[in-house]
């Protein structure tokens, strides 16, 4: 099965790469984050953000210093990377990093297990999970899982996935063995046939399609939920400037990923280690950066949609009061808000 069998960036981003290039809009212009202090000082002398394979924007910024021009001399930009939404979940939780990224039912998930963390802005809705076998696999459709085991990444999107992909077949998880692997260890379980299927995860799984000649026996966009840009609430309370700045620069760092899609498949390649094919099709068929960063309802309403799935997955200790929460106080859209309007 081909990689390029799907498009979901629209085609409108292509006319707005072309006027952003005619304006000559690039990436450090137009800062609109400013230190909160009346003496002219940030917050915080220090800024940790994490960057990830599964998040283009973050190595836009990253890669091109957005953060740091925003900032200046006074403040110091520290890069972690996260290898899944759950390790971002980690190292939020942890103190670790300041901002990081995760699908969007990952962050209601550890909002729920009480992780104090809101989405500040949406990075992306991809369509970054699959269900995924090995090329001489008996197994070629959902039903077929029954009794397999799969390798999946719980608390993250593909995990997810898995569980909403079981129930189109009438299965549920203790009709399958998951093995409970991060995401490129699962690729690794599946290509040395440790495990039936994988539930995975781009670019990783790209990858596998075309190093690999896996096959993705089972796809659906609507299972996926948007890329969430996440902050602890002392962050946003007590450093509302600095995540003015990073927000600023994920806005600003939209604009030239979608005005350069052969560069930001670049980066992801190089930061990768995976092929640029295989990294142009992540960006131009399953990755859609090209829409509002102001979390709301839309979001809101593909949580809404999994979250009966967390609540029976036993993985939220306060069941569906605790998600119901969660739902009510996650959304926190005030830095998008202000990036966009200026």
């Amino acid at each position: 099965m081909s990689i390029l069998t799907r498009r979901i960036v629209p085609a409108t981003a292509i006319a707005g790469a072309v006027m952003l290039m005619a304006a000559g809009c690039v990436a450090g212009e137009n800062a609109a984050a400013a230190p909160a202090d009346a003496s002219g000082e940030w917050s915080a002398s220090i800024v940790t953000v994490d960057w990830a394979t599964y998040n283009p924007l973050s190595l836009v910024i990253r890669e091109q210093g957005i953060l740091e021009d925003i900032v200046g001399e006074d403040v110091t930009v520290e890069w972690v990377q996260s290898a899944g939404s759950n390790k971002a979940n980690e190292l939020l939780r942890s103190g670790s990093v300041d901002v990081g990224s995760t699908a969007g039912s990952a962050a209601l998930l550890a909002r729920a297990n009480g992780s104090p963390i809101k989405v500040i802005d949406i990075y992306s809705q991809p369509e970054w999970s699959a269900i995924v076998v090995g090329p001489d696999s008996d197994v070629r459709s959902v039903e077929d899982l029954a009794g397999t085991s799969i390798a999946a990444t719980k608390g993250t999107d593909p995990y997810f996935f898995l569980l909403q992909a079981l129930e189109t077949a009438g299965l549920g998880v203790d009709d399958v063995e998951v093995q409970n692997l991060q995401h490129a260890d699962g690729r690794a379980a599946l290509d040395g046939g440790s495990v039936d299927a994988w539930a995975g995860l781009d670019p990783i799984m790209a990858a596998a399609e075309v190093e690999s000649g896996d096959e993705l026996i089972y796809r659906n966009v609507d299972f996926n939920t948007y890329g969430f840009l996440n902050a602890t609430e002392d962050f946003i309370e007590n450093h509302a400037d600095l995540a003015q700045a990073v927000v600023d620069a994920y806005e600003q760092a939209r604009e030239w990923a979608l005005a350069n899609p052969a560069e930001t498949a670049q980066l992801l390649a190089d930061a990768a280690g995976i092929d640029i094919e295989v990294a142009t099709a992540v960006i131009e068929e399953r990755s859609n950066l090209d829409v509002s960063g102001v979390p709301g309802d839309d979001q809101l309403k593909v949580l809404e949609k999994i979250a009966p799935v967390i609540v029976d997955s036993g993985d939220v200790q306060g069941g569906q009061e605790a998600v119901d929460t969660a739902l009510s106080e996650i959304i926190h859209p005030d830095f998008a808000e202000k990036a966009v309007q200026d």
